[in-house]
């Protein structure tokens, strides 16, 4: 870590506020005043891995870091929808049970349909702001509102491994790209629907997860 700039692995279970929330505090009380610290991208809180915290006067470059690409490890399972498109949402129609069986190059051709620049609906339970509201607070309102459309570039899809009902990929986006959208939108295409099971980021630009310091490490050092 420099000065203004430190790498964290997130754990599972944890929003990105709770990371940043720790390491202010270890910083502040090694520094002895309150030291100023923030986050270039969040990660939901069932994900793991990468994010670039900056501190102190570093905080004034969050710029340079939203724009950049990211990389993501995720599992998607097919077959079933969540009402989050993550495991901390309702489980809806679980339709498992009478889902045909997708064969592997079904999967491939409809993974691959999604490479290139694509439209993205953005998700109802993310940190948009509707009319000044974040979205997911006027989600679990119960609010309907129509959110907006966003293009993205997919770069590449990687299939890592796939047994039925588990899909897992690898990929490479443009930043504003929403994972749990794509694994809706992959279990879509599929006709059997899907909802991610896990999440992981590696990589943001040039930065990567191996580089970085797990919480739990940061927080006893």
């Amino acid at each position: 870590m420099d000065d203004n700039f430190l790498l964290i692995d997130k754990p599972a279970g944890m929003t990105s506020f709770g990371v940043v929330a720790r390491v202010r505090r270890v910083l502040s009380e090694k520094a002895g005043h309150k030291v100023k610290v923030g986050h270039t991208g969040t990660l939901d809180p069932f994900a793991t891995g990468l994010l670039i915290l900056l501190t102190g006067k570093g905080t004034k470059r969050s710029n340079e870091f939203l724009k950049l690409d990211k990389w993501y490890e995720t599992t998607i399972r097919l077959g079933v929808t969540s009402s989050t498109g993550d495991p901390e949402g309702e489980i809806i129609g679980n339709s498992l049970r009478n889902a045909p069986r997708i064969d592997s190059s079904e999967v491939e051709r409809a993974v691959q349909g999604f490479v290139g620049e694509i439209e993205q609906r953005v998700p109802n339970f993310s940190a948009v702001k509707i009319n000044g509201e974040r979205a997911y607070k006027l989600a679990r309102k119960g609010v309907d509102v129509e959110m907006p459309v966003r293009k993205v570039q997919i770069y590449q899809i990687d299939i890592l491994d796939y047994k039925w009902p588990e899909l897992k990929i690898r990929c490479h986006v443009s930043s504003g790209t929403y994972i749990r959208t794509l694994g809706e939108d992959i279990g879509a295409a599929l006709g059997v629907g899907g909802y991610l099971t896990a999440l992981r980021r590696t990589q943001i630009g040039e930065y990567k997860v191996d580089d970085a310091i797990k919480l739990e490490d940061f927080m006893g050092a």
